[in-house]
């Protein structure tokens, strides 16, 4: 399936207004009810199966095609950040709130998806699952979806899923993926180090956590630096420390330090888990406290399938040319929870640059500013990934 150019133009100009509706709307979390029924008001009359969330306010619709054949899923995420806007554009959001990560222009391009493939449902050889997802920044909220059975909203699992995430720091206009792990697993921490607490006169009377927390913090990294291999490595951020000291002249009794973990297997994420509790704790002791740690797990690797990326590569570089494709050399340190679908369904994740001229701001940045002319192309390539695996595996 190709799409026409003037196709595309016709839609960029209509799915533009539409994220802009989105992007001035911006709504956290998983409870998002004017963003679902601005979405169900443009899914309206496309003639799919629609139903949404319990537990979160999804969208999940269903294109049935005229021919047999097994099912392929097109996700887009619906959340945005507890960011006050600074972009200054005239239809920023007024409520403290922030499509910084591009969200509203994945919640656009889908829908062009659904317009398009739902034009070329009697040529089309099984179904389409469009997942509108709630609660992607830190929420779960695939899981929630995978949980309220979106994987069986056609019948049967999907054979392959595949989602584009924008990039403000990417060329417009370009390609960007690879086969394996593409992000990041994220684990947070909280480390609490327990001493006896005393005046800051005479700290020899008492045992203060605040030096052992210090070397603590010297020693997560000490340990990513010299006890992880470079081909398989973790990043260990301290993002917080907090004394629980309520006055100047009092020595704190507990200090509680945040841990963020980023990883790009299992086996590593294991290992750090295992080894640096222990380490840590033998430091704590050494000076006469004790230390608690409590994990908790958040988002899994993203890994795209090889064989379904290597489909995906060949596709892009036909339709759009070698020069606006480009293959990462590492994965993305950051984490995505399309991961959760990715854990249960081949597929492939692609970044698509939507840099504006000479004003680029990374993702999640409160000056962050997207070149919402791709969305034709966004649009475009979403449904073509859809046909081209439908009819590539056949009824």
């Amino acid at each position: 399936m190709k799409v026409a150019v003037d196709e595309v133009e016709v839609l960029t100009a209509d799915l533009v207004a539409v994220r802009r509706e989105l992007h001035a709307l911006a709504e956290v979390g998983l409870d998002l009810p004017e963003t679902q029924a601005l979405l169900l008001r443009e899914l309206a009359g496309l003639g799919l199966e629609i139903t949404t969330g319990t537990a979160l306010s999804s969208v999940t619709a269903v294109l049935r095609g005229a021919l047999p054949g097994p099912s392929v899923l097109l996700r887009a995420d619906m959340d945005a950040l507890p960011v006050v806007e600074a972009t200054g554009l005239p239809f920023a959001s007024s409520r403290g709130t922030m499509h910084a990560c591009g969200h509203d222009l994945h919640m656009a391009g889908l829908l062009g998806a659904a317009r398009i493939l739902a034009g070329r449902r009697d040529e089309l050889a099984g179904c389409v699952v469009f997942m509108f997802q709630p609660g992607e920044e830190g929420y779960a909220g695939a899981r929630s979806m995978i949980d309220e059975g979106v994987l069986d909203a056609a019948g049967a699992p999907p054979v392959a899923a595949f989602a584009l995430h924008v990039d403000t720091m990417t060329d417009g206009g370009t390609f960007v993926t690879r086969p394996g792990p593409m992000m990041a697993g994220v684990s947070a921490a909280t480390l609490t180090v327990r001493g006896t607490g005393g005046h800051a006169a005479m700290p020899h009377q008492g045992i203060d956590p605040v030096p052992v927390a210090a070397e603590l913090v010297l020693a997560v990294q000490s340990y990513a630096a010299r006890r992880l291999p470079v081909t398989d490595p973790a990043v260990l951020s301290v993002t917080g420390l907090r004394s629980d000291s309520a006055a100047g002249n009092v020595l704190s009794e507990t200090v509680t330090l945040v841990l963020n973990m980023r990883t790009f297997s299992d086996a590593t994420r294991s290992r750090v888990r295992d080894d640096l509790p222990a380490l840590l704790t033998g430091i704590a002791r050494a000076h006469g406290c004790d230390l608690e740690t409590q994990w908790v797990d958040s988002y899994p690797v993203t890994v795209n399938d090889p064989d379904e990326t290597a489909a995906v590569l060949d596709m892009l570089r036909a339709a759009h040319g070698v020069e606006r494709v480009r293959v990462l050399d590492a994965p993305s340190p950051a984490s995505e929870d399309f991961a959760y679908v990715l854990e249960r369904v081949p597929g492939t994740l692609v970044f698509l640059g939507v840099a504006p001229a000479g004003q680029r701001a990374p993702l999640h940045s409160d000056r962050a500013v997207f070149d919402d002319s791709h969305l034709g192309l966004h649009a475009a390539t979403l449904a073509e990934l859809a046909w081209e695996r439908l009819h590539r595996t056949g009824p």
